[in-house]
């Protein structure tokens, strides 16, 4: 990671790509989890960290926010400064646009701390060994309570795995996927974020969470002739008799599965 410097924000500028709606599974999923923590707030900012090159994510990161509290706020922090003035256009009342990085700078009262920050497609070009000091860096950022959300999708948002980390650090990874264009669950494998993507070997655990959810998903193939989603939530309930799941079949129908992480965290 390059040295701060007073004119150098942290970290490097990524390849920008971007659509509409792309984080919407990731935005579903924080107003369900994360929806106590935004209404009893005193300061219900979030911070949308690396946007990209259209301020899309963070204008509907707004928008999915205020329908838990209606005055939530969004400033979008991107490290690539013709970002942030081609994003000013769309400032409003609550969406500011920052130049920044890892430092995570607010615009505003000194001191003031996020309670939210999502860090999407942030961290796929980094190597490994600097996720850890990169998660610190954030989750020091964070408000008492707060959450940081780090992780990747497809360019069109069918994809999605995530880690959810408090200032404590990682507690939970989440898989999502659209249930149609499944054809095994290790299809996500691709989607890992990157303290693990390259853990995807035999001997970790990742990898054997993965190949028990293939066989799960293998011995309820007979529930696929009902839809994908019994199917999924069959495959699911028999995964959870052998791997530690903190959610239920309410997000199960989603298409999600989520898992302690120190289940899966690289051995």
């Amino acid at each position: 990671m390059p040295p701060r410097t007073p004119h150098r924000p942290l970290g490097t500028v990524t390849r920008g790509t971007t659509n509409p709606n792309r984080l919407r599974r990731m935005d579903r999923w924080i107003v369900a989890i994360h929806g106590r923590e935004l209404r009893r707030t005193d300061d219900p900012v979030a911070v949308d960290l690396g946007y990209g090159a259209a301020p899309w994510t963070a204008v509907e990161l707004l928008s999915r926010l205020r329908t838990v509290r209606t005055d939530a706020e969004v400033v979008g922090v991107e490290i690539d400064p013709a970002r942030v003035a081609a994003a000013r256009p769309y400032e409003r009342a609550g969406l500011r646009f920052a130049h920044g990085g890892f430092e995570v700078p607010l615009p505003g009262a000194d001191g003031r701390a996020p309670v939210l920050i999502r860090a999407a497609n942030v961290l796929r070009q980094y190597e490994e060994a600097e996720v850890a000091a990169v998660w610190a860096r954030l989750c020091a950022r964070l408000a008492p309570g707060g959450l940081l959300v780090e992780g990747t999708c497809d360019e069109i948002g069918r994809r999605h795995v995530w880690v959810a980390l408090g200032p404590t650090g990682p507690h939970t990874i989440t898989f999502a996927t659209r249930l149609a264009s499944l054809q095994r669950p290790s299809d996500l494998a691709e989607r890992l974020p990157k303290a693990l993507i390259h853990r995807n070997v035999p001997g970790e655990p990742v990898h054997a969470f993965l190949r028990d959810f293939d066989r799960a998903w293998a011995a309820m193939a007979p529930y696929g002739a009902l839809s994908a989603r019994q199917r999924w939530l069959r495959s699911v309930r028999l995964l959870a008799t052998d791997w530690p799941l903190t959610d239920g079949p309410t997000r199960w129908r989603q298409g999600e599965i989520t898992v302690r992480w120190e289940a899966l965290a690289p051995g």
